[in-house]
């Protein structure tokens, strides 16, 4: 077993590399989801949303409802909530009841806009390198590669599991140097399931979201 103060570094230091992924995938215009390809489109956001940044004084300052109200209006309409959840949780998913499932979604999608919310504080002049993307006409599930060059130390590689839902492309899954933000999660998930089922589950999150977690 890890000892708790190691993995809540784990934990810490995973919120810091995933902050670095929001950075490439956050300002997206809805109709041009259907007319671009997946890469030409995380292109096109990575440079949008470091213009945001730079150009925005309250989100410069730390405004929190700001960035906020930024998080709600241009990302989460770009992520898959209900896949991430169900993948998160795996089978425990599939065992909970439709109104636990929505809660769980719910809640799941408020803890990632408390992470994405320290994106936008955290932004140090990185920048984003997408990777060319070899897909066929037909191909609805693509991995959309891409990496975070520093200032300094080794560019961070950052891959966007992307699936498109009728003329829209949304994001389902973000790896992060080879780890899986919903695999990560999966375990931390099936442990509170374990101690607590799916109730406790969903109060641990919506405690987290409230800001009143168990330190």
């Amino acid at each position: 077993m890890i000892p708790i103060s190691l993995a809540r570094a784990y934990r810490r230091q995973r919120a810091a590399c995933f902050i670095l992924a929001v950075l490439a995938f956050f300002v997206v215009a809805h109709d041009a989801l259907a007319q671009e390809a997946p890469d030409a489109l995380v292109k096109r956001v990575s440079q949008d949303v470091i213009a945001t940044i730079k150009s925005d004084p309250a989100i410069q300052a730390g405004n929190e409802t700001r960035i906020r109200d930024v998080i709600e209006a241009k990302l989460l309409g770009n992520f898959d909530f209900a896949r991430m959840t169900a993948l998160a949780l795996g089978k425990n998913f599939r065992s909970a009841t439709p109104e636990q499932q929505k809660r769980l979604t719910d809640e799941f999608r408020g803890l990632l806009v408390r992470t994405y919310s320290g994106a936008l504080n955290q932004y140090r002049n990185e920048t984003i390198d997408v990777k060319p993307l070899r897909m066929n006409p037909g191909d609805t599930d693509v991995t959309v590669r891409t990496a975070v060059v520093r200032a300094s130390g080794a560019p961070i590689q950052i891959d966007y599991s992307m699936e498109k839902k009728g003329e829209t492309w949304k994001c389902y899954d973000v790896v992060v140097g080879g780890v899986s933000l919903v695999t990560n999660y999966r375990d931390e998930f099936n442990e509170q399931v374990k101690s607590g089922g799916i109730d406790g589950l969903i109060k641990t999150l919506a405690d987290r979201n409230r800001g009143v977690a168990a330190k």
